[in-house]
C-alpha cells in the first residue's frame, strides 16, 4: 500500500562524489531533449544509487496519458503492457502527482499496472516548485520505507529539468500551431490534392481536394464510404513500392475513384520522404488530376504518328522540290521577309555567290551590287499588299565578266494557313524566255498547292482516326464489362450441375442406392475425381471475376498463425503421404495474432503449399512462419527443393492461365491460375507474395502481410 517515503541518514551522501552530481547537472542545463534527459539521469541513478529498477514516466499535456521516456532494468513486456491517463484519479501513481513528498509503494494492488517489475518502490513526483502540480514520475525500487538522499536529490532535480522542458515545448507548440494553421491555408490553396502520411500510408495531414478522395463525411453514401475505402488501398499500395523508397522525388501514375461520380480519375503521384530527426520520417504526396492528359496523351500519339507520315510525304515533295528547282536553268530564289535569301538553286548561285578562281575584289563587288538590286525588287512585292506576284526588271551582272544582265523578275509570296506572309520566290529570266519561265512557275504554283492540299488530307484523316479510336476504346471497355459478367455467370451455370454431379458420385460410392461393383467404383472415383477437378477451375475463373469486379468479400478476425500452418498440413497429409517429402513447419516464437481474412490466408497458403508438393519430385518442403515487429507485419514463407524457377521466367507464374511449360506433354498439370488469385488475394489483403529461386535447387514462395489491417 501506498505511503510516504523516509529519508535514509545523511551518511550516505558522502559515498557520491559531488564531481559526478555537478557533470549530470550541467548536462541538463545544456539538455533540450526530453528522452535524453530522463535517460542520462537514470543511468546516472543506478550507478550511485542502490536501485536496480528505475523508471521516469511524462505527462503528455494534450491527452492527459503518462508516457514512459526512460527506464533501466524493467522487462519489455510490462512496458508493453503500461497505459495509464491521468484521468485515472483511483490510481496510486496519478494520486502520487499531487503527493507534495515521496511515496512508498510496498505493494500495488492486482487490478492497478506500473511500469516497474518490483514489487516496492518509491515514486517521486517530478515539479519544479513544491505547490505545482506533478508533471511526471520517477519510479525507483526498493527494499524499505527508507528513500537514500541521492534518489530523492536525483527527482528534485530531474523534476526541474522536465518543468523547464516541457514550459519549452509548450511556447514551441503555441507557435507550431500558428504556423500549422498556415500551413493549411496554404494547402488548400492548392488546386491539387496534398498529403502528408507516414510510411505505413496512415494518413496526418490532408487538404480539403484530398480530403474528397479519402475522407468520407459520416452522412455519406454506402458507395461514397467504399470509393473512399478503395482510394485508401490505391494509395496505400502505392507508397509501398521501391519508387517511394527513394530520397528523391518520385513519379508514377494512380487510377483512383471520384467517390461522387463513381468515374475513374488518373492522377499523377509525385511522392517525397520528408526526414525529421525527432517525428521520424513522412511522406509528402502531391496528386496532379491527369485524366484528361491520359487521354489526349493518347490521341497525340495517334497524331503523331499521323503526322510523321505526313512529315515523310512534306519531305518527299520538298526533295522532288529541290530536284525540280536545280533542274531549272534559270535562276530561282527564295527570301525571307527582310530579302535575305535562304535557298537558291544553281543558276542563282552563279549571280549571288562570288566563283573560285576570279578577281575576288571585283566579283564581290559584282555580288554584292546584285543582292542589293534583288533586295530593292523583293521589297517593293512586299510593299504591295494584296498582290502575291509582282514583275519586274532588274539589272544584273555577271560576277565573273562583268557583263550587265537585264532580266525578267517573277516574284510570288508564299503565305501561311493564317495569312502571314512567310517566303518570296522569286524567279529571274531574259526577256526572251518569258512563255518558257512563265511555264515553270506554273509547276512551282501546283506542286505548292498539291502539297497544301496532302496536308489537308492528312490532317482530316488524323481527325477521323482520332474519332476511331475514340469509339474503339469505348468498345473494349464494354467487351470487358460483358466478359466479367459472362465468366461470372457461365461459373454459376457450371457449378449447379457439377455439385449435383459431385452430390449423386458421393450417393453411389457410399452404397446409398445399392451395392456397386469394383469396376462400377473406379469410374465413379474417376468421376468425382474430375467433377472436382472442373468445380475447383470454376471457383478459380469465379473468384478472378469476383476479385477484378471489386466484389470479393472480406471477413477480417483475429487468429493463430501457426494453428492455420497446421490445419493445411493437415489437410493436405494424404498427398504429403503419397509424395515421400519430407514436410516441416517452423514458427520464431512468440507470433502475435494475425488480423486479417482467415479464409483467404488459408486459401493463399493451402496453394503454395500444394504447388511445393507438386514441383519437389525428392527432397523436403518446408514452412516458416515469422513476424518483423519494426515493419508490424507477419510472413509465411514456403520453402522447397524441387525444380525451381529460372529468373527470367519467375514474373510469369503469376500471370493469369500461365504454364512454363505449356506443351501437350508437359509433366506437370494445372490451370496456371493459382498463383495469379494468390497474388491478387494477398494484394486485397494489403500484403505481398516474394518469390525466391534457382533452377535445380528450388523456390521460395513468401507471404507477406501486415499485422492489422491499415486504417483507411
Amino acid at each position: 500500500m501506498p505511503r510516504a517515503s523516509a529519508p535514509m541518514p545523511m551518511e550516505s551522501v558522502s559515498s557520491i562524489e559531488a564531481e559526478a552530481k555537478l557533470a549530470l547537472i550541467e548536462f541538463l542545463l545544456t539538455s533540450m531533449d526530453m528522452q535524453e534527459s530522463a535517460r542520462r539521469a537514470v543511468d546516472w541513478l543506478v550507478a550511485h544509487a542502490p536501485v536496480e529498477q528505475a523508471v521516469v514516466v511524462i505527462v503528455e499535456t494534450v491527452s492527459n496519458e503518462m508516457l514512459l521516456v526512460a527506464e533501466h532494468g524493467v522487462s519489455t513486456g510490462v512496458i508493453m503492457d503500461f497505459a495509464l491517463s491521468r484521468d485515472d484519479t483511483k490510481h496510486p501513481l496519478v494520486q502520487a502527482l499531487s503527493s507534495s513528498e515521496p511515496v512508498f509503494i510496498s505493494s500495488l494492488p492486482a487490478h492497478f499496472r506500473a511500469p516497474i517489475d518490483a514489487r516496492a518502490f518509491h515514486v517521486i513526483p517530478l515539479r519544479a516548485e513544491m505547490h505545482e502540480p506533478g508533471q511526471g514520475l520517477l519510479l525507483a525500487s526498493a527494499v524499505s520505507p527508507q528513500i537514500d538522499s541521492e534518489t530523492l536529490w536525483l527527482g528534485r532535480t530531474l523534476g526541474k529539468q522536465v518543468s523547464r522542458l516541457l514550459s519549452r515545448q509548450l511556447l514551441a507548440e503555441t507557435r507550431f500551431g500558428q504556423e500549422r494553421m498556415l500551413l493549411y491555408s496554404i494547402i488548400n490553396a492548392v488546386t491539387d490534392p496534398i498529403l502528408l502520411t507516414d510510411t505505413e500510408g496512415k494518413l496526418i495531414i490532408a487538404n480539403s481536394h484530398a480530403e474528397k478522395l479519402f475522407a468520407a463525411p459520416e452522412d455519406s453514401s454506402e458507395g461514397w464510404r467504399r470509393a473512399v475505402g478503395l482510394n485508401n488501398m490505391l494509395f496505400s499500395a502505392a507508397l509501398s513500392t521501391s519508387a517511394v523508397g527513394m530520397s528523391e522525388l518520385a513519379r508514377r501514375e494512380l487510377l483512383l475513384v471520384d467517390p461522387l461520380e463513381g468515374s475513374d480519375l488518373l492522377f499523377e503521384l509525385l511522392s517525397s520522404r520528408a526526414k525529421d530527426e525527432r517525428q521520424g520520417t513522412f511522406v509528402v504526396s502531391i496528386l496532379r488530376n491527369v485524366t484528361d492528359l491520359a487521354r489526349a496523351k493518347e490521341e497525340i500519339e495517334e497524331s503523331y504518328r499521323t503526322l510523321r507520315v505526313a512529315q515523310a510525304e512534306v519531305r518527299d515533295e520538298r526533295h522532288r522540290l529541290d530536284l525540280i528547282i536545280d533542274s531549272v536553268a534559270d535562276p530561282i530564289l527564295v527570301t525571307d521577309q527582310e530579302g535575305d535569301i535562304v535557298l537558291m538553286n544553281t543558276p542563282a548561285e552563279r549571280l549571288f555567290s562570288p566563283l573560285p578562281g576570279a578577281e575576288m575584289d571585283a566579283a564581290l563587288r559584282r555580288v554584292r551590287a546584285n543582292g542589293a538590286n534583288l533586295t530593292s525588287f523583293v521589297s517593293n512585292v512586299l510593299t504591295r499588299s494584296g498582290e502575291q506576284r509582282y514583275r519586274g526588271e532588274i539589272q544584273l551582272a555577271d560576277p565573273v565578266t562583268g557583263r550587265p544582265l537585264p532580266v525578267e523578275a517573277l516574284a510570288g509570296t508564299i503565305l501561311s494557313e493564317q495569312g502571314e506572309l512567310m517566303w518570296v520566290v522569286t524567279i529571274l529570266h531574259d526577256l526572251t524566255e518569258a512563255l518558257e519561265k512563265g511555264k515553270l512557275y506554273e509547276q512551282l504554283k501546283h506542286a505548292s498547292e498539291q502539297l497544301e492540299r496532302k496536308v489537308q488530307e492528312a490532317t482530316a484523316e488524323l481527325a477521323e482516326q482520332n474519332e476511331l479510336l475514340r469509339r474503339q476504346h469505348i468498345e473494349l471497355e464494354q467487351a470487358s464489362q460483358l466478359k466479367s459478367q459472362f465468366l461470372a455467370n457461365m461459373s454459376h451455370e457450371f457449378r449447379t450441375p457439377l455439385n449435383a454431379i459431385l452430390g449423386y458420385t458421393h450417393m453411389l460410392l457410399n452404397n446409398v442406392t445399392g451395392q456397386v461393383t469394383e469396376p462400377q467404383r473406379k469410374s465413379l472415383s474417376r468421376i468425382d475425381s474430375n467433377s472436382r477437378h472442373l468445380l475447383a477451375l470454376i471457383n478459380d475463373i469465379l473468384d478472378i471475376t469476383r476479385i477484378e469486379a471489386g466484389r470479393m468479400p472480406l471477413n477480417v478476425t483475429s487468429f493463430v498463425v501457426g494453428d492455420l500452418v497446421r490445419e493445411v498440413m493437415a489437410e493436405l497429409e494424404p498427398i504429403i503421404r503419397r509424395s515421400n517429402l519430407t514436410v516441416t513447419s517452423k514458427a520464431k516464437t512468440p507470433l502475435p495474432n494475425l488480423r486479417s481474412d482467415r479464409q483467404k490466408v488459408k486459401q493463399i497458403v493451402l496453394n503454395l503449399l500444394s504447388n511445393a508438393l507438386k514441383f519437389t519430385p525428392a527432397g523436403s518442403v518446408t514452412i516458416q512462419a515469422t513476424y518483423d515487429r519494426r515493419a508490424k507485419q507477419m510472413a509465411i514463407a514456403v520453402k522447397d527443393t524441387g525444380v525451381g524457377i529460372p529468373l527470367a521466367d519467375q514474373a510469369k507464374v503469376f500471370e493469369d492461365f500461365r504454364q512454363l511449360d505449356s506443351s501437350p506433354t508437359r509433366g506437370y498439370g494445372g490451370t496456371g491460375l493459382g498463383l495469379s488469385i494468390c497474388r491478387r488475394l494477398s494484394q486485397m489483403l494489403g500484403g505481398t507474395i516474394d518469390l525466391a529461386s534457382v533452377p535445380g535447387q528450388g523456390s521460395t514462395f513468401t507471404l507477406r502481410l501486415p499485422a492489422r489491417p491499415r486504417r483507411r
